[in-house]
């Protein structure tokens, strides 16, 4: 972890400073806009931190970055030089997905010397070979998870298969198997086709596959009011799943057939969704059971946004086959989620929300509650 004296030496520094002199950084991918916005809104001003090729977006959106910085690669947010010149904007990072999955865990944790929106310790929980992962942490909280199958000749069910893509490392292939010969005819078909490497399936994750309809729960762990907010509510878009299962079932199989296709669940977007009154209660119980393990396992606990992707059964079972434990990918929520609307009397999204905390945390004196 970050050396503890001097990051808390920084925020003590922050905590003198008015709302306006600090920055919000974010790396840019994944869902820096949405948190640029959500900054924006609540008077903080902004730094992007891109990589060269990748600087587009962020240059179009004129309102939404301060400044953009552009490296030659991702990592290079770690150089010294870099690191220097976003101390001296007062930053705070936002973590995101693309932050772990290009800096690395560890990086974030031993090397990243500003201060982190959050529990920098809880992000590593999503490395599903991590011993204390997000399973461990589901179970611990009661909370139903997928059945893990460690050994593929253990096949006794439908099962989803996550292996890393061979070319796209910070992406997972996924394909269902119904038993163990169907599993390995799959893995050679996507080896052949070069979607998988070899040496990837002996890290593969199986889990048993649950029917049901797809919801994405997104929270909010305030440490300033000690309660879990309920953000609202995403469902993913894939490709080459959408649309292509509104085609009849015999023609996708002709078409697999005559052009050899694999398809691979490629999350590409994000559509919003709500669920019926009545399941709100065991949704709202789910987030708050999750934080109180966090709060013993990872002290002090989930700070800021957190995601529980989960899988409603038709016996009305809630299973969470995936956590975010930090800003997840949903820029709908910032126009769609009635539940800010319920709670704050407007719709608003993640990245506002985290804007509110710092602005809250700054007012009250407390950033210490909700930096690391």
């Amino acid at each position: 972890m970050q050396d503890r004296v001097h990051l808390s030496s920084i925020v003590d520094r922050y905590g003198k400073l008015h709302l306006d002199d600090l920055t919000v950084c974010v790396l840019g991918s994944h869902s820096a806009l949405e948190i640029m916005d959500g900054a924006k809104d609540e008077g903080l001003s902004t730094v992007v931190v891109c990589q060269k090729g990748r600087e587009l977006p962020y240059k179009r959106f004129k309102r939404l970055a301060d400044e953009v910085i552009v490296l030659d690669d991702f990592r290079d947010m770690l150089k010294a030089d870099v690191q220097r010149r976003l101390l001296e904007m007062n930053s705070i990072v936002i973590p995101h997905r693309a932050l772990t999955a290009y800096l690395g865990y560890d990086a974030v944790e031993h090397e990243l010397t500003l201060p982190i929106f959050g529990n920098r310790s809880v992000l590593r929980i999503e490395d599903r070979q991590y011993e204390r992962n997000q399973y461990y942490l589901l179970s611990r909280a009661g909370i139903r998870h997928p059945k893990v199958i460690k050994d593929a000749k253990d096949i006794d069910r439908p099962v989803m298969v996550k292996v890393q893509e061979a070319k796209r490392r910070l992406e997972r292939a996924f394909f269902i198997a119904s038993s163990y010969e169907d599993y390995l005819r799959k893995v050679e078909a996507r080896i052949e086709k070069g979607i998988i490497s070899k040496e990837d399936i002996a890290n593969a994750t199986i889990e048993e596959f649950v029917i049901g309809t797809y919801f994405n729960f997104n929270y909010f762990y305030s440490p300033l009011d000690e309660e879990v907010e309920f953000l609202g509510i995403e469902r993913r878009l894939q490709t080459n799943i959408h649309d292509f299962i509104g085609i009849p079932a015999r023609q996708q199989l002709e078409i697999m057939d005559e052009l050899d296709i694999v398809v691979q669940n490629i999350e590409i977007g994000h559509m919003p969704a709500s669920i019926r009154e009545s399941m709100l209660e065991k949704v709202l119980e789910l987030g708050d059971r999750f934080a109180e393990v966090v709060k013993q396992e990872y002290p002090p606990g989930m700070i800021g946004v957190f995601s529980l992707q989960s899988i409603v059964t038709s016996d009305l079972d809630v299973v969470v086959y995936d956590v975010s434990p930090r800003v997840p990918g949903n820029p709908i929520l910032a126009t769609t989620s009635p539940y800010t609307k319920y709670m704050y009397g407007e719709v608003f999204g993640v990245g506002r929300r985290i804007a509110m905390e710092i602005r809250r945390a700054v007012e009250m004196g407390r950033l210490h509650s909700i930096l690391t």
